[in-house]
């Protein structure tokens, strides 16, 4: 009876690489490919290192939000928030580069350099209430959904911008993607209705 081969740490690694998109060393290692052999693949340009503890394979097609899935990777337990939620969700016009994230209040602060993250910190029931899963670049990454990313401009409008979050309450209406009912619980579940509800009912008055 012939022997059965293992396979190579090199086809391990780009077949485990082009099943989970982004993997941690850990992972890897953990699956029995050494740093030695990722490190190779980087110098053969088969494998890219967009930062330090991170592998994918090099020159996959990506979508833009790929930013949020390498930090998703680093901070499993962390949110994506705010104006990143907005981009997600088409609902601004903003392009910002920066990635927002929402980790708890004891959490520690990741060390990123890169993407660039902003930090913001959120109580137990907001890092819960309104909280989606998507895959991005097969990658599970959590990001609030489009009625809380909404409400949560008008918690963070001293940071964002009040302008900001009228221009995310109004693509949200107009797109359906956030309805007003939506709105208005996650508003109250957040204690913000007071502030939101003259602003709601004053699109919804104008677009009759």
């Amino acid at each position: 009876m012939p022997a059965i081969v293992a396979p190579s740490q090199r086809k391990t690694a780009l077949a485990l690489l082009d099943q989970h998109g982004i993997m941690r060393l850990s992972e890897l290692t953990a699956r029995g490919v050494d740093a030695p052999t990722l490190a190779r693949l980087v110098g053969e340009g088969l494998v890219a290192r967009p930062c330090r503890g991170l592998y994918e394979l090099a020159g996959a097609p990506f979508e833009l939000s790929h930013s949020f899935a390498e930090v998703a990777k680093r901070v499993p337990k962390g949110v994506i928030c705010l104006i990143s939620a907005l981009q997600y969700h088409g609902l601004s016009l903003q392009n910002s580069g920066t990635v927002w994230l929402a980790i708890g209040l004891k959490h520690r602060k990741p060390a990123i350099i890169y993407p660039p993250v902003r930090i913001v910190r959120f109580g137990d029931r907001a890092l819960s209430l309104g909280i989606e899963t998507c895959v991005i670049d097969k990658v599970p990454v959590r990001i609030t959904a489009p009625a809380r990313s909404v409400v949560d401009c008008f918690r963070y409008r001293t940071t964002v911008g009040l302008d900001v979050a009228l221009e995310a309450l109004r693509m949200g209406i107009r797109s359906g993607k956030a309805k007003p009912d939506q709105i208005a619980a996650q508003a109250r579940a957040l204690r913000i209705w007071s502030v939101i509800r003259p602003y709601l009912e004053g699109l919804l008055a104008d677009e009759g």
